[in-house]
Order: C-alpha cells, then sequence, then structure tokens
C-alpha cells in the first residue's frame, strides 16, 4: 500500500490530518474576501436575471444559467465561510465586548447567504451584501481603523465598505 508523505507521517505518528484557516493563529483576518465574494453573487443574480427575461433560452445560455447559478451557491458558501473564520477565530471577549450585536450580524449573514442560495431574487443578494459591509466595518472599528464607503469600481457597482489605509 503506498501512502503519500503526509498520510504516512500521520500514521506514523497516530495525528488525524486536521483543515483549518489558521489555528495558530495567524492573526490574519480580512474582510474583503466575503465583501467581494458578496458582490459576485449580486452580479451573478444580475446575470441570471438577464437570462430569465428571455422567452427561451438556447442550449448555450442553459449551459450558461447553470454555471451562474453553480457559481452563485458558491460564492454565497464563500461568504459565509469567510465570516464564520473571523466570527470564531478573530472575535474575542474585547472585541465582543465591543460589539455585543456581532453574533447577531453573523446569523443574519448565514441566513442571508442562505436565501442567496435558494433563490434568485437580487434583493437577497444586495441584503447579504449590506449585511457583510456591517460586518467589514465593525471589524475594522475593533482595529481602529477608519472605514469609508464607496461605489465598488466593478458591476455591480454596489455600495463597499474599505478601510481607509493611509
Amino acid at each position: 500500500m503506498l501512502y503519500n508523505t503526509l498520510d504516512l507521517i500521520d500514521k506514523l505518528c497516530g495525528f488525524e490530518r486536521v483543515s483549518a484557516h489558521c489555528d495558530i493563529p495567524c492573526k490574519v483576518y480580512d474582510p474583503a474576501i466575503a465583501q467581494f465574494a458578496a458582490l459576485s453573487v449580486v452580479r451573478f443574480l444580475d446575470l441570471i436575471g438577464e437570462l430569465s427575461d428571455k422567452d427561451s433560452l438556447s442550449l448555450d445560455e442553459q449551459a450558461k444559467l447553470t454555471r451562474l447559478v453553480q457559481e452563485k451557491e458558491l460564492h454565497a458558501a464563500k461568504v459565509k465561510d469567510e465570516v464564520v473564520v473571523i466570527w470564531g477565530d478573530y472575535f474575542k471577549e474585547p472585541q465582543i465586548t465591543a460589539h455585543p450585536n456581532v453574533h447577531q450580524l453573523v446569523h443574519s449573514i448565514m441566513l442571508a447567504g442562505s436565501a442567496c442560495k435558494q433563490s434568485i431574487q437580487r434583493d437577497n443578494g444586495v441584503k447579504l451584501l449590506e449585511l457583510v459591509n456591517q460586518f467589514a466595518a465593525m471589524y475594522w472599528q475593533t482595529k481602529s481603523v477608519e472605514t469609508f464607503i464607496t461605489t465598488s469600481p466593478y458591476l455591480p457597482n454596489e455600495q463597499v465598505v474599505y478601510p481607509r489605509l493611509d
């Protein structure tokens, strides 16, 4: 029986394989990935909406619709994953004391992410982005980093919270 190197080390040392963002902890967190994924969800919903305006879809358009739905769902899941990592690994007692509503906000993001996976309503995507922006603003506030809101420079041209890194 052949083992790859990690499997062999695990077998010889009796370790179970685990996976995580960083349980050292590395202290490298940024909500930008979640924000970008949420923007992508809105964009995919826009593209799906364009296809739904047609009376019928060609085979190519049906394939495109399938890909758009798949990517929408992957990006909604990515939002949830990124937010949970920051919430679970970064937010500790000092941050939670300063932002006691973080748990409710994260729960709302989880529900909004699920709603985006379950439907093709653009409003769900916009709500997800708004909630992730609130989370990003909260995160940056815990770092004493000022934020600003501006329109994203790419489609779907929605409002995004960015850190002011002067």
